[in-house]
């Protein structure tokens, strides 16, 4: 079939290329993108964060800010929900001089048994949205740089902190995860679903910058029907922040 998403061109010359977002000083090259934005904005409060600018309002006007973790400055700022939007902000937080980046948000568990808050780091993502097919070449699975894996679970086991490794279904539609579609990702050995993995594997790849991922089993999608779990109130995600902000101090 002739799909426009098959058409990869490779050119790093495109017409309009990315700007940084205003900033009153440099963008720290360590990069944390979380999707949490209760935790985000607890930021001043919690670990002594200072707004240091913000995306353009087209974008949502999302705040970024800047830590110190053992002497090391890392940036921190929700990058938007679904491939297409958070991609644009992550893509101007690398023509700002970001080089390590840590994305940490939610997932949802479509292997049966996977408890609310358990974290998966994913080594690689089913492409099943639309975004990455303009990063890379087309493929059914993207993979993740296995020493920035590496990195991550070496940080969750100095802290005694289980995990899973594994794949993640990327997709556009949340609305159309029918019961069939999920059936065939699990069979595909899918552990989670969520709508930006594949993407930011494919940028970082395409513009050279080092990515991990830290994701937590939220609502549950295994069984006969969706169970929202209460997931976007779990304990687990001012932790997983934190992981994250450690992680990228590594990096």
């Amino acid at each position: 079939m002739d799909l426009p998403l098959m058409e990869f061109d490779p050119s790093s010359n495109a017409l309009i290329t990315p700007t940084p977002p205003a900033l009153t000083e440099p963008l720290p090259e360590r990069v944390v993108m979380c999707f949490f934005p209760e935790v985000v904005a607890g930021l001043v409060d919690t670990h002594g964060g200072r707004h240091i600018g913000e995306f353009s309002r087209e974008l949502g006007s999302h705040k970024i800010y800047q830590l110190v973790h053992d002497e090391i400055p890392v940036a921190v700022f929700h990058p938007g929900v679904g491939a297409p939007l958070a991609v644009q902000h992550f893509e101007k937080a690398i023509a700002a001089g970001g080089r390590s980046f840590v994305a940490c948000g939610g997932a949802g568990a479509i292997q049966p048994g996977l408890a609310l808050g358990h974290i998966v780091v994913p080594e690689a993502a089913v492409r099943d949205e639309g975004t990455s097919y303009h990063y890379a070449p087309p493929a059914r699975v993207i993979r993740a740089d296995p020493s920035m894996v590496d990195t991550a679970v070496a940080t969750l086991a100095e802290r005694e902190i289980p995990c899973t490794t594994g794949t993640t279904w990327t997709t556009d539609a949340p609305f159309r995860e029918t019961s069939a579609r999920v059936h065939a990702r699990r069979d595909e050995g899918c552990v989670t679903v969520e709508m930006e993995t594949a993407a930011f594997l494919a940028v970082a790849q395409f513009r050279d910058v080092r990515f991990v991922q830290y994701l937590y089993a939220g609502d549950d999608l295994s069984g006969k029907a969706w169970d929202h779990r209460g997931w976007t109130t779990a304990n687990v995600r001012a932790e997983l922040l934190q992981l994250a902000i450690e992680t990228a101090a590594k990096l």
